[in-house]
């Protein structure tokens, strides 16, 4: 049933208002663009915003770059030039010539680049860091324009800086959404109008006229924020998996594909870290009821996951979720006090200053425990003001494994091979912190 309702509802819209996104691995390469090319061939119209990433891993080049330009490496023109490298490899193969319509303007970002790198770095690491990881995006997109134009899929590249309006937070930007739905409505849409746009995820300016980004992998918000301003009547993320995955299939062989979900249960899941959908992504979906496909662009034709679409019944299978980098901090008053109200009011205040993401807590009499993202400098931050009035235990590099919607109490192996440091469970969910590294 499930798939005969994606398909009814995928060519419903297929004539309206609809936005594409399409991730790193779908433009890593030239043979990669090319397939957007051929997507983009059949499955596109006038009516239709594309968001692109980074290609391949750049952007995790260009956080060494800014890293080596922060502290001043010796290796920070080796990365810029492998950075430029990688990307002049894919230009040849698809623009013929430098004198491409569109040529010019992607050496000139390079040289742009390369000015900024030469410049004496400012304060704020985290600005250094939106203005030199952001340059990624602006790549990719400018490729592909070219090349789509170069193959007679004729569209118009846009700066989404020019629309998504943001706070001063650099590196997990607030969005503007007055402003941003203003600046969208007025005009972003009369051009969607008329014709294919090229855009970019990830990135959005503040009242100062910085770039500012909206946290990792935020391509998919990006893409979420247009659909939302520009009423579209779906969002298409295209990506290299069958669909929404109940689990990984590295770790997992036997994980099957979700055909549907609701907004609350996609939340949760990117919640708890399937990478397969940003966080942030559901709520602007939601508010306006775009449904959200999640297809293959390996095999294009074939039906993917919907998600908000209703349905009879939503596919109620467990979700193993495994995510990486985490910390674990173990929390305790000096003076062992009771980790009353007005303590954890405290912790909580200081987490919110220091930008910390809370994703598993649990609180005893007097301790408390969290299991939050790793960020090098913030978690440093954050202790280094804990450290006034309360013992801290840490553990760097743990992983945190969710089971969404449990249907027992059995312990995957995947858990049993590693030692467990927290254990949690709730009516559905169970969730454990575990050590990184196998203990046999």
């Amino acid at each position: 049933m499930c798939s005969s309702i994606f398909e009814n509802l995928y060519v419903l819209y297929s004539q309206s208002m609809k936005v594409y996104k399409f991730g790193g691995a779908s433009v890593k390469n030239a043979a990669a663009v090319k397939n957007v090319g051929d997507i983009l061939m059949k499955f596109g119209s006038n009516e239709l915003l594309i968001v692109v990433s980074a290609m391949g891993k750049t952007t995790n080049a260009l956080e060494q770059l800014a890293k080596a330009y922060l502290n001043n490496y010796p290796n920070k023109g080796q990365i810029y030039s492998e950075i430029k490298k990688f990307h002049d490899d894919i230009i040849s193969e698809l623009i013929q010539g430098k004198q491409s319509h569109g040529y010019d303007d992607i050496e000139n970002l390079f040289i742009e680049l390369e000015c900024e790198l030469e410049m004496e770095p400012a304060s704020d690491p985290d600005l250094v860091y939106d203005q030199i990881v952001s340059y990624g995006e602006i790549f990719s997109t400018r490729i592909v324009s070219t090349y789509l134009n170069e193959i007679g899929c004729k569209n118009r590249w846009i700066d989404a800086r020019n629309f998504i309006a943001t706070d001063n937070t650099y590196r997990d930007a607030k969005v503007d959404w007055d402003l941003t739905q203003k600046l969208i409505h007025q005009k972003l849409n009369p051009i969607v109008k008329k014709q294919m746009v090229i855009t970019q995820g990830f990135i959005g300016k503040n009242n100062d006229n910085l770039t500012t980004t909206l946290g990792r992998e935020g391509s998919d918000y990006s893409a979420a924020i247009f659909a939302n301003c520009l009423n579209a009547n779906e969002l298409t993320i295209w990506k290299d998996v069958a669909g929404v995955m109940n689990a990984d299939p590295k770790l997992f062989p036997d994980a099957i594909k979700i055909e549907h979900l609701s907004y609350p249960r996609a939340i949760e899941m990117a919640f708890y870290g399937a990478t397969i959908i940003h966080p942030k992504t559901i709520q602007p979906l939601q508010q306006k009821q775009i449904p959200l496909f999640v297809k293959s662009f390996i095999n294009p034709d074939a039906t993917g996951t919907c998600v908000g679409v209703e349905i009879e019944k939503e596919d109620d299978v467990p979700a193993y979720i495994l995510k990486k980098d985490q910390t674990l901090l173990s929390i305790k008053c000096k003076d062992y006090s009771f980790m009353s109200e007005d303590r954890l009011s405290n912790l909580f205040a200081l987490f919110n200053q220091y930008q910390i993401k809370v994703n598993l807590m649990q609180n005893s009499a007097i301790s408390f425990s969290v299991c939050i993202n790793q960020h090098e400098t913030r978690v440093q931050d954050l202790m280094q003001a804990l450290a006034l009035h309360y013992d801290i235990k840490v553990n760097q590099h743990v992983e945190l494994f969710t089971i969404s919607h449990a249907k027992n109490d059995s312990v995957p192996a995947y858990v049993a091979n590693h030692k467990v440091i927290l254990e949690q469970k709730t009516r559905n969910t169970i969730q454990w912190v575990i050590t990184a590294n196998l203990t046999h």
